[in-house]
């Protein structure tokens, strides 16, 4: 493990950048996660399992939907600058916007609030665009468990 050393200011720059992107990264692993899980018991189709290439699929197309809105929504007063909006595969796009995220979490006062209350929007319209409010949660470690996830 890289930041064994407590005494070095650089370590201590990468362990934060780390901590943010690892905590983020759990964030919109549930939020996604959750989404997937709501969908398909309000369709009535039994819970994703991790060995599906369509429910991975689903919950690739999830991730990338909550990140672009969360590109739309959380801005700043300040200029931030924007990746290059091309990209070449889902993961490489996929990085971009999570890298995004963290520069906007590690400098934002009020980014978790932004991001809790864009969240909940979230959730409440992929609720609503299929049948309606859906009141359940699935546990998170369960969850990313199927998928895979820490």
């Amino acid at each position: 493990m890289p930041f064994r050393h407590p005494d070095r200011s650089d370590d201590l720059i990468a362990r934060i950048e780390y901590e943010v992107r690892e905590r983020l990264e759990e964030a919109i692993d549930y939020v996604c996660l959750e989404a997937l899980v709501r969908e398909r018991r309000d369709r009535g189709l039994p819970p994703p399992v991790a060995d599906s290439v369509d429910d991975r699929r689903a919950y690739t197309d999830n991730v990338l939907t909550f990140l672009r809105l969360l590109g739309r929504e959380i801005v700043t007063t300040e200029a931030q600058p924007r990746p290059a909006a091309s990209s070449h595969s889902t993961a490489d796009e996929q990085a971009r916007l999570i890298g995004a995220q963290v520069a906007l979490a590690r400098t934002l006062p009020d980014y978790w609030q932004r991001f809790e209350t864009i969240s909940e929007a979230y959730l409440a319209g992929r609720a609503s665009a299929t049948h309606g409010d859906a009141s359940g949660r699935e546990g998170r470690g369960l969850l990313a468990r199927l998928f895979g996830r820490r």
